[in-house]
């Protein structure tokens, strides 16, 4: 593939879209159960995947960061075999095979995931080898091959070997005293072909070395043996350099790079009696689950393909022949190692609310009036300001917190001990659940159970998704509550990376809500009548059905817009299909899966369904209701998804002030006109990436939220 036609391939290839839907004759009633009105769960979730690729195209970011982009796709693939495909496959293997509303089993959606799959990954590595790195070398980046090395260079890279690689490698010849290793998940590894006979009189063949994970992938020259520019080498591009090195001796004929991705999902029994023991022992498996995706280079002679298929018990579905290296997602490196400010994203000051940047304390400003907070545009600063001051102060007797991914290191956590250390009554409620922040968590727990928190693991059989902190204080002889609610987690990094509101005040009736969330996740008792907010398991999938009725008995005069990262619940699809069949207008700005289909006439036309791919990832979540002029307008920690409606901890919470739902509607807006880092999903499941008319004036949202808070452009 040409940088031509890498640039100028469409967004909606008819190879990665699901069936066209079949419309009924006019007057004919639409069976809303039938399989054609619903996508499939995980080819929608390979488009999002495929839709953070196509950034890598799009000049309008930085170079390096499209590069990133590239990488987060890989990231993305990843866990996609690694939970979804994994899920499938154990389906099949334990004979539990299920089916979704569009239909499709598991075996049909396996063979359609490899399909589309395999074109991605080519696709990804067109885009890389024929438009990235050409891209780069103009820029001066050089990532150099074996073939390109100087001697100087190369004399440079056989003393690294010899100091930093050789030390610490481990080869493995193959024999019937040396079986074939145990992998780790998603590890670099080498298959080489020997000829000739070792120390001791074997004559294998072959050999595996596995690449130490402590090495960085990714080496930076010195300037000294260098012509000027960054230089940079592979780990993979040294190792096959002196693989001879490896086999003192022997003729090393071929040295190969594969990576194999196992089943990563945790399984873990409803009853246990010690949860966090059980997540101990499970995390140890998890990097040695079933196979489940062999990456090799696409050099690999058939016979050592065909023996490492055989070994990890794979077929040529599940192989990917890749020309490059087998893990992109290490090549994020290169925003570290190349000083370049020209070509990444420039830097810009989250803001701070006027409200909140004089002197008065937190409490001071939340007494005045209810605080929300846009990040990564308006700092996240104030949240952790909001939890020092209630630790130092006084007058604050308790807090409670629930923690899903934060960061062990994080200032949160450091409040939470200060304010333990000081004597007050502290209580987090850890999700040690949180996946792949299992083992983060659970030396989390640890530091907060040590500086005399109460670390309480939520409730077995719903993990704990909801985002709260509440803050009892002692003011004027009585007891106040302030409350932090968010659609995001309590971490200081994603806050600079993710869009999320933060949502603090003292009203009444939600800090009395709030504690009595906190009452039913720390003790035991029956579901307490909550006032304001709405909440899973109990009350959010029921109350957002009824707000939907509700809106769709308006009719024409209806309006619901919903922002959230994905939609699969079918009730809440099938509630959405009503609505816009009784004439609401209803826009779902859903940045990742939606197994709804739009625009379909009877049964869908109503719908406009966008996706916002940019430089922040969008996380907000937010259910908007027109309600007749009067408008309705929660934010929440759930999306339209089954497990977070039904089988998790989650809160949505009101505004309630007419100037923040102004501003929440007014945000909302700006996605919706947004006409170059929009996608719009078609009635085939294909999307199309907005264009600005001729004569129409670029608008990306985030762009324009990013000037409208902080004032950068």
């Amino acid at each position: 593939m040409t940088t031509d036609t890498a640039k100028n391939q469409t967004a909606g290839d008819e190879r990665s879209v699901p069936a066209p839907v079949n419309v009924p004759p006019v007057g004919e009633e639409i069976n809303l159960d039938a399989n054609e009105n619903y996508f499939n769960r995980e080819l929608s979730q390979l488009q999002f995947n495929y839709r953070v690729l196509k950034q890598a195209l799009d000049t309008t970011h930085p170079l390096i960061n499209r590069l990133i982009f590239c990488c987060i796709f890989s990231s993305n693939m990843d866990e996609f075999f690694e939970i979804r495909v994994a899920g499938l496959r154990q389906q099949m293997k334990y004979g539990r095979e299920t089916v979704g509303a569009d239909g499709m089993m598991p075996e049909q959606a396996l063979a359609e995931i490899s399909r589309v799959a395999h074109e991605y990954i080519r696709e990804q590595y067109d885009i890389l080898n024929n438009v990235l790195i050409p891209e780069m070398e103009q820029e001066n980046i050089h990532f150099v091959r074996r073939r390109e090395w100087t001697p100087a260079q190369a004399e440079w890279v056989r003393t690294y070997f010899e100091e930093e690689i050789l030390p610490v490698v481990s080869p493995i010849g193959l024999d019937p005293s040396h079986p074939f290793p145990r992998l780790v998940n998603k590890s670099l590894n080498f298959i080489v072909e020997l000829d000739g006979k070792d120390a001791f009189g074997r004559e294998t063949g072959m050999a595996i070395v596995p690449a130490p994970r402590s090495l960085p992938r990714l080496v930076r020259l010195p300037d000294d043996v260098c012509n000027g520019g960054d230089n940079l080498v592979f780990l993979s591009s040294m190792i096959h350099a002196h693989a001879d090195e490896l086999f003192p001796g022997m003729e090393v004929k071929g040295c190969y790079q594969f990576r194999l991705t196992r089943n990563a999902d945790l399984e873990l029994e409803d009853d246990l009696e010690d949860l966090a023991s059980a997540l101990r022992g499970e995390l140890l498996s998890r990097r040695f689950g079933d196979g489940v995706r062999l990456e090799v280079a696409d050099n690999c002679p058939e016979e050592l393909v065909q023996f490492l298929l055989k070994e990890f018990g794979l077929t040529e579905r599940d192989l990917y022949q890749v020309h490059g290296p087998v893990n992109l997602t290490r090549l994020m490196a290169v925003g570290g190692l190349v000083d370049r400010q020209d070509l990444t994203y420039s830097g810009f000051s989250p803001s701070i609310p006027r409200q909140i940047r004089s002197k008065e304390s937190m409490f001071d400003a939340i007494r005045k009036r209810p605080i929300l907070l846009l990040h990564p545009y308006e700092n996240f600063s104030p949240v952790v300001d909001l939890l020092r001051q209630a630790a130092k102060d006084p007058q604050v007797l308790a807090i409670r917190q629930t923690l899903y991914r934060t960061g062990a290191d994080s200032e949160i956590v450091e409040a939470l001990a200060d304010a333990a250390r000081r004597g007050k009554e502290v209580t987090a409620v850890i999700e040690l659940r949180a996946r792949f922040s299992e083992a983060e968590n659970l030396e989390l727990a640890s530091r907060l159970q040590e500086a005399g928190v109460i670390v309480v693991y939520g409730v077995v059989g719903y993990k704990t998704h909801a985002k709260m902190i509440l803050i009892v204080r002692r003011e004027e002889g009585r007891l106040r509550r302030y409350v932090h609610l968010g659609t995001g987690n309590y971490h200081a990094g994603n806050a600079r990376l993710y869009t999320d509101y933060s949502f603090m005040t003292c009203d009444e009736s939600i800090g009395d809500d709030v504690n009595k969330l906190f009452q039913q996740l720390t003790g035991m008792g029956k579901a307490l009548k909550i006032k304001k907010l709405f909440h899973s398991p109990f009350t959010l999938h029921s109350r957002l059905l009824s707000l939907i009725e509700r809106e769709a008995g308006y009719g024409e005069k209806g309006r619901i817009i919903f922002k959230f990262n994905a939609l699969t619940e079918i009730q809440l699809i099938k509630a959405l299909y009503r609505a816009s069949q009784a004439g609401v207008k209803i826009d779902l700005i859903i940045r990742g899966i939606c197994c709804l289909r739009p625009e379909v006439p009877g049964l869908s036309e109503n719908i406009r369904v966008r996706s916002i791919i940019g430089r922040f990832l969008e996380h907000t979540r937010v259910y908007y209701f027109g309600n007749n002029g009067r408008p309705d307008v929660y934010c929440s920690s759930a999306d339209g998804m089954e497990r977070n409606l039904l089988s998790r901890v989650e809160t949505a919470f009101p505004l309630d002030d007419p100037e923040l739902v102004a501003r929440v509607r007014e945000d909302l807006d700006t996605y919706l006109a947004d006409n170059c880092q929009s996608w719009v999903l078609q009635p085939d499941g294909s999307y199309i990436q907005n264009q600005p008319g001729e004569d129409e004036e670029r608008l990306a949202s985030q762009l324009v939220l990013l000037e409208r808070l902080t004032g950068k452009t």
